[in-house]
C-alpha cells in the first residue's frame, strides 16, 4: 500500500520514536492523525506537520474507543504507543500491571478490531503494530513487558491470517535497542556489552517497508541480535542459563529499571 495520500493514525506520537515516524510519514505525503497523552507536545507537533491531533490515554478504554470513532475510515493504523514495563513483577501494583497490559496489548488489539472493518469493506488498508525483540526472547526484569510483546506478536500473525485476501495487511515491526530516541534511549543506560544499537530512522524505515511491501514481520536490529533472539525464542531455557552465567546484562538492566520506574 502506498503511504502518499493515505490517511494514517499514529499512536504514541509524542515519544521520540513517534515523532520521527510522524515526520517521515508526513514527508511521504500521508494525511496524518497523531495521538498521544501529552497535548502540550502533541498539538505543536501536529501543527508543524499540518496534521490532526487527538489526545488520548490508551490506558482508558473509553479513550481508545473515542480515538477509534474519531479516526473511523483511516487507511493505515500505526500502533506505536507503549509503556516500558520493566522491573520485577512483584514490584508492580495491580493498577500498574493493568495499565501496562492496557496500553501495550489491549489498546492496539482494540484499535485494530475497531478500525479494520472499514478497511475490509474498502478492500484496502494496513495495520502496523510496533513490537519489540522482547516479544521473541525473554529476559530478567522484563516479564511484564515480555508478556505484552509476546502477546502482540501472536496477535499480529494470527490477525494477518484472518485478514488474508481482504486487501488489508497486518505487519509487526520489532526493534532491538534504539539509540537517540525511544524507551531505551530515554533511560540513558548503555546497551549490554556486545549489543549494537539501531537508529530511530531505521525503525521508521522498517515501518515504511512494512506498509509498502505488506511484510508480516520486520526485525530492526543488527544481524547478531536478530540471530540471538531467534535462538532464544527456540531454546528459552538454554538462553536463560547463558544469561545467568554471563551476567553481562545485569548492570544495563538495573540502570534501565531504575530510569523507567516512574513511567509505570
Amino acid at each position: 500500500m502506498r503511504i502518499a495520500g493515505a490517511t494514517v493514525l499514529l499512536t504514541g506520537a509524542t515519544g521520540g520514536l513517534g515523532q520521527d515516524m510522524a515526520r517521515e510519514l508526513a514527508a511521504r505525503g500521508a494525511r496524518l492523525t497523531l495521538s498521544g497523552r501529552r497535548p502540550d507536545v502533541l498539538e505543536p507537533l501536529a501543527k508543524s506537520l499540518d496534521a490532526r491531533a487527538v489526545p488520548a490515554d490508551l490506558a482508558v478504554r473509553s479513550d481508545v474507543e473515542r480515538l477509534a470513532a474519531e479516526c473511523a475510515g483511516v487507511d493505515v493504523l500505526v500502533a506505536n504507543a507503549a509503556l516500558p514495563s520493566s522491573g520485577e513483577l512483584l514490584d508492580y501494583t495491580p493498577d500498574e500491571l493493568d495499565r501496562a497490559l492496557m496500553v501495550n496489548l489491549r489498546a492496539p488489539v482494540l484499535l485494530a478490531r475497531l478500525l479494520a472493518p472499514a478497511m475490509v469493506e474498502a478492500g484496502r488498508g494496513h495495520i502496523v503494530l510496533i513490537g519489540s525483540l522482547s516479544g521473541k526472547a525473554a529476559s530478567r526484569s522484563t516479564s511484564l513487558y515480555n508478556a505484552t510483546k509476546f502477546g502482540l506478536r501472536g496477535f499480529a500473525h494470527g490477525f494477518r491470517e484472518d485478514l488474508h485476501g481482504t486487501g488489508v495487511g497486518v505487519s509487526l515491526v520489532q526493534p532491538g535497542f534504539v539509540r537517540d530516541a525511544g524507551m531505551f534511549a530515554d533511560t540513558g543506560a548503555k546497551a549490554p556489552a556486545g549489543a549494537r544499537t539501531v537508529t530511530p530512522r531505521q525503525v521508521t524505515a522498517g515501518v515504511v517497508r512494512a506498509v509498502e511491501r505488506n511484510l508480516g514481520e520486520v526485525n530492526v536490529a543488527p544481524p547478531e541480535l536478530r540471530l540471538l533472539t531467534a535462538v532464544a525464542g527456540q531454546f528459552p531455557v538454554f538462553a536463560a542459563r547463558v544469561q545467568r552465567l554471563s551476567g553481562s546484562a545485569d548492570r544495563a538492566t538495573r540502570d534501565i529499571v531504575t530510569a523507567q520506574r516512574h513511567r509505570r
